[in-house]
């Protein structure tokens, strides 16, 4: 069952959860400030990706050897994911935000002294602690109410598209004119600053407080993975899992696969990629703020689930069919605002099915949802497009979609009956 914040389950005991010691007023200013840091972190993120592609191409990475990146990268954010998690939850926001910035401050540093296809797989260990974004939706659903999270957490998305927009136009001018190290020197340095307002506005923990007692015997729990998967025990959560990687796997495929397309199928130099991006930003920025903080307080988690799932359905076939840039941007319209719902709506459900407490964690499996597909997308999307082209994906995600649009309908119409 659902349980609110502010609450656990169970009888109370000596373990009883209070509220955070932080006022309204002081609430928003750390959830706004959480946004800043979701918004930084997706600039350097974007402006890494207007390095990387080009700097792999000119180490004479083929697209295979570009999956095989990918999927380290993957694998590797998805052992950490879980655990990053469970580290949010057990030592607090700061301790969790400042070892992701930390992290990103180091692969920065790493990939601007990248010479060679050995380093480009070493400057991506890092990511093993990049869980910026994960730990800014932990402080924001730690300090939102449960229905009013959804809406809380789509911000998180405006965020994003914020970040898309500059960190593809920074990189992409920056990678033209300047290089790749130094637009990685960049990257470094705003990461830095990150760092820095993690360290002065985020408190130690926005979690509820809790005994010292219970609070000493979960932190040995840290690695213990039966902390981490009994979450999945909770009711809709096993579904909800399912739902989100097997509905998530085919644009989870075209989006690894994205930087390839974009040089190979849609000829894009890396300032055009970047102007390509922040289109993707601006885009998601008006569905993450004009759209869906509206649809949320009045349509129900399901019923947004089913319309974003449909969506996709539906531009996985328009995919399909495009043939150049110019098909693509009419496309992204309904890509953007069915991953958008798709994300906000399943992250909502996941959270507010576990306690209070157990909101990082969760989060972290989400995002090792995420690395899931990163993992698996690059070697199925290189398959594919060698062997079948872009249009593949499309026609997968097509097919994948109607089936899941139609189970869920199946179980909509059965608890309306009951």
């Amino acid at each position: 069952m659902s349980v609110k914040t502010g609450e656990v389950s169970g009888p109370c005991d000596s373990s009883t959860v209070k509220d955070p010691e932080l006022s309204p007023a002081q609430r928003g200013k750390v959830v706004n400030v959480a946004y800043l840091i979701a918004a930084l972190d997706a600039t350097w993120m974007f402006l890494q990706f207007s390095i990387t592609p080009y700097l792999a191409k000119k180490l004479d990475f083929d697209t295979l050897w570009f999956g095989y990146l990918q999927s380290m990268v993957g694998i590797i954010q998805l052992l950490g994911g879980p655990l990053f998690g469970r580290f949010g939850d057990l030592f607090g926001a700061r301790a969790a935000l400042s070892l992701a910035c930390s992290a990103t401050v180091v692969l920065f540093l790493l990939l601007a002294v990248t010479d060679s296809p050995a380093m480009l797989f070493i400057h991506k260990l890092p990511v093993v602690f990049m869980h910026v974004v994960p730990a800014c939706q932990m402080v924001v659903a730690d300090l939102s109410e449960p229905d009013k999270r959804a809406g809380a957490l789509s911000k998180m998305g405006l965020c994003f598209g914020i970040g898309m927009i500059a960190g593809s136009t920074i990189g992409g001018k920056l990678n033209t004119r300047y290089g790749e190290t130094f637009a990685a020197s960049v990257g470094a340095a705003g990461s830095f600053v990150s760092l820095l307002l993690v360290l002065k506005f985020i408190p130690k923990s926005t979690k509820a407080v809790q005994s010292s007692t219970d609070a000493g015997n979960q932190k040995k729990s840290l690695f213990n993975l039966g902390e981490i998967t009994r979450l999945m025990k909770f009711p809709h959560v096993t579904r909800t899992f399912v739902i989100k990687i097997v509905s998530g796997l085919p644009s989870g495929i075209f989006q690894v696969m994205f930087s390839i397309i974009a040089i190979n199928f849609f000829k894009l130099q890396p300032e055009e990629n970047g102007y390509l991006m922040a289109y993707f930003g601006i885009v998601q920025m008006v569905i993450q703020g004009g759209v869906i903080g509206r649809l949320t307080p009045r349509y129900s988690d399901m019923s947004l689930l089913l319309l974003s799932v449909g969506v996709s359905a539906l531009t996985g076939l328009a995919q399909a069919y495009m043939q150049n840039v110019f098909h693509f941007c009419f496309i992204v319209l309904p890509m953007m605002f069915s991953l958008s719902v798709f994300n906000v709506i399943t992250d909502s459900i996941l959270t507010k099915s576990v306690p209070s407490s157990d909101t990082g964690t969760m989060l972290g499996l989400c995002a090792s949802v995420q690395s899931l597909l990163r993992t698996i997308g690059p070697t199925i999307g290189g398959f594919l497009y060698v062997n079948y082209g872009v249009s593949s994906f499309g026609l997968i995600e097509f097919v994948v979609n109607v089936f899941v649009f139609v189970y869920l309908l199946q179980r909509q119409l059965k608890k309306k009956a009951e």
